[in-house]
């Protein structure tokens, strides 16, 4: 097998530093549940599926959205000093 980079580029973020197809999947779901629930689209299109119309808008980079990182907490036992 070859060790070229894969290129994602249909399934990517533009603003995304780690190119990850997994975020772009979940953003791209959470908007088609909003065109699904009468959100009107960002783009003028010619689909009638909204998944289609999300991945697009995604990909365009007109979909903001924001990472929930947990918070790490550590036991005050487990520090040491």
């Amino acid at each position: 097998m070859s060790d070229a980079p894969r290129n994602n580029a249909h399934c990517s973020i533009p603003d995304d530093p780690e190119q990850s197809t997994y975020r772009f999947i979940v953003v791209a779901a959470k908007r088609d549940q909003q065109l699904q629930g009468s959100s009107r689209p960002f783009l003028p299109t010619s689909s009638k599926k909204p998944t289609v119309v999300a991945m697009e808008e995604v990909r365009r980079g007109l979909v903001k959205y924001e990472l929930d990182v947990p918070e790490v907490i550590v036991p005050v036992e487990d520090i040491t000093l």
